[in-house]
């Protein structure tokens, strides 16, 4: 740091006071036991746009503050060389007729994303556990991510292990496992007599995370699902049982119960622990500024710009709410309105398993790569 510094004089003081007053708070929240949580921003490297780099750098970017452009260099794989995609992501082999939203970047407002490395990326991993914490939309990313390593490595030595709750890929040369712990709420569902009883208070798989050297953690999309699609009876919270409660009011308990049990388990010198924002869905087009009828249907581009049209979304407050609360560092990845710009990125009708049009989970490739890409500028 100190050999940027100029060696002249005048510019030697100002320099030093100016870094003086910038470290200053960094040093004084050292004694504080309590920490919000990190998402806005991330520093990078002002004269090199990719050399990513720690709190002392000269340029702060907000980096999921952007829009989204056209690159013809993009996807960063193909869909039909990917061993990890599921049917229900591959839009391309369930004849998805546009290709136009392969071809979509994320770029940040004040700065460039480093291009994904994998070998990077294994490297700094190397002999550590990777865990993605949650349901099907982690699942969509913990793909993801194992198809971008796939591009970087095609000819890698990997184990692949399915046992239920977790899936994982073993990167054998760097002794790196990439997992999937599949939970749709974090907390407990337990099967009673009368029931079953989802426990707000309760979370009995961390045994199965805590060995993990990051964990990537998603809950939402089943908290809003209801009858035969709602995988409980009643709910139980602080000792008492509810047949139904205010579903944001339960999210925040549950979420809640999941921040306690993070701050008291988990050694973040240790594991470094990331919350997968909100992902959003696109079932009416006036989110959009579109007409009501509409869907992720037939929709071939993004929403162009950096603002969206609908209203933010309650769920979001709650995730950044519970998360300023905790004394743990936990990263938000906020990925919530750099999705939601993309109406364009869902199956629709084009997965393997959906009856219906799926505007919930995403095509891959697609946009959860651009979460990996922010998970990878965030944690290498």
């Amino acid at each position: 740091m100190m050999e940027s510094i100029t060696q002249m004089g005048y510019g030697v003081f100002t320099n030093l006071f100016i870094l003086f007053l910038f470290l200053l708070p960094v040093s004084s929240t050292d004694h504080h036991h309590h920490h919000h949580y990190h998402s806005h921003k991330r520093h990078i490297n002002g004269t090199a746009g990719h050399s990513w780099s720690g709190s002392h750098s000269k340029v702060s970017c907000n980096i999921y503050h952007g829009s989204w452009v056209y690159d013809t260099t993009y996807p960063l794989y193909q869909a039909s060389q990917c061993p990890y995609i599921d049917s229900e992501f591959d839009c391309q082999k369930y004849n998805r007729p546009d290709h136009l939203y392969l071809k979509y970047r994320w770029q940040p407002s004040g700065c460039n994303l480093p291009r994904f490395d994998g070998k990077s990326f294994l490297w700094k991993w190397r002999a550590k556990k990777i865990m993605f914490v949650g349901d099907s939309l982690s699942y969509n990313q913990w793909q993801s991510l194992n198809c971008m390593l796939h591009a970087s490595m095609p000819n890698a030595k990997t184990t692949i292990s399915n046992r239920d709750p977790i899936k994982s890929v073993r990167y054998e040369d760097y002794g790196v496992n990439v997992m999937f712990y599949r939970t749709t709420y974090l907390v407990d569902i337990r099967h009673e007599s009368i029931g079953r009883v989802l426990q707000l208070n309760s979370i009995s798989s961390g045994h199965a995370w805590i060995e993990a050297d990051m964990l990537i953690f998603n809950t939402w999309h089943w908290w809003i699902h209801h009858g035969h699609n709602q995988p409980w009876d009643y709910v139980e919270y602080g000792g008492k049982i509810h047949k139904d409660m205010d579903r944001l009011e339960a999210f925040t308990k549950g979420l809640t119960t999941w921040a306690n049990w993070v701050d008291s388990n988990v050694n973040t010198a240790k594991t470094k622990v990331f919350f997968q924002g909100i992902s959003p869905v696109h079932y009416s087009g006036k989110d959009w500024g579109g007409s009501r009828a509409e869907n992720c249907k037939g929709q071939t581009k993004p929403v162009m710009g950096s603002t969206y049209p609908g209203s933010s979304l309650p769920q979001d407050g709650i995730v950044k709410s519970v998360l300023s609360h905790m004394s743990k560092r936990v990263e938000l990845l906020d990925v919530t309105l750099l999705s939601q710009l993309r109406k364009d990125g869902h199956p629709s009708v084009y997965g393997g398993r959906q009856s219906s049009s799926d505007c919930s989970h995403w095509c891959l490739p697609g946009v959860p790569d651009t979460w990996n890409q922010l998970l990878y500028a965030s944690s290498t």
